[in-house]
């Protein structure tokens, strides 16, 4: 088997024949058509990818994926029959990997599963000076030692990683850690950043990864930190 396929649709006919074509490619799939139900069985289970239809009973899917995404990095594909561009791209930028428009062929559907499934296996883990970063658990390893980071933190250094360099104030890191837009202190990243940095540090002491730039934000850069040796005089 391929991995396991959640097909969230509620139309049941449209589900059975997505799901027919899936499992005769290989894949396991399971469906669900009520959107309260999507983010407890997620929780649950770890499916190689989601079919996320836009209207749903209970809840929509541009909430689920938003809420998905606080938690989980599991690819995305959302089918609409709502082709209108501002749904295309708010879908898009709260997290969806691909967009499939109805009416589609099944066929079509196989081959977009694929083809982000060959995505996001190819990006799932990357490695940075020994740290490495795998996006599909949220899991963070210095050295070989694991980090034991928050979702929030892994999600702070996985971006600034990613834009080594870069630096950015606080309202950008919020609004990219906190998609919902909920409420929060400004000085929230100041806490996350200062708790990251002591779980960096304990796995290696000589260098500083995250460094803030007064009045402006922070970015993410490589920086050895040097001990000056002394020797005692005779």
């Amino acid at each position: 088997m391929n991995g396991m396929i959640l097909i969230v649709e509620d139309e049941e006919k449209l589900a059975r024949v997505v799901a027919d074509y899936l499992r005769q490619s290989g894949f396991e799939t399971h469906s669900i058509g009520d959107g309260m139900e999507v983010l407890p069985w997620v929780q649950g289970h770890q499916p190689a990818l989601i079919l996320l239809d836009l209207m749903l009973p209970g809840k929509g899917g541009l909430d689920i994926c938003k809420e998905i995404r606080l938690f989980s990095q599991v690819p995305i594909i959302m089918t609409t029959a709502r082709i209108e561009e501002i749904d295309r791209l708010l879908g898009l930028e709260l997290g969806a990997d691909d967009y499939i428009c109805k009416p589609f062929s099944p066929r079509e559907v196989v081959a977009r599963v694929k083809a982000v499934l060959r995505r996001s296996t190819g990006s799932e883990a990357k490695s940075v000076d020994g740290l490495v970063l795998d996006e599909s658990q949220y899991r963070a390893v210095l050295d070989g030692r694991e980090l034991e980071l928050t979702a929030v933190e892994f999600k702070l250094l996985n971006f600034l990683s990613a834009n080594s360099g870069h630096i950015y104030g606080r309202q950008q890191l919020m609004d990219h850690i906190y998609p919902d837009q909920r409420i929060v202190s400004d000085r929230t990243i100041d806490s996350h950043i200062k708790k990251l940095r002591k779980k960096l540090a304990v796995a290696r002491p000589d260098t500083e990864y995250i460094h803030s730039l007064y009045g402006v934000g922070y970015k993410f850069e490589l920086c050895r930190v040097v001990v000056p040796a002394y020797s005692s005089s005779s």
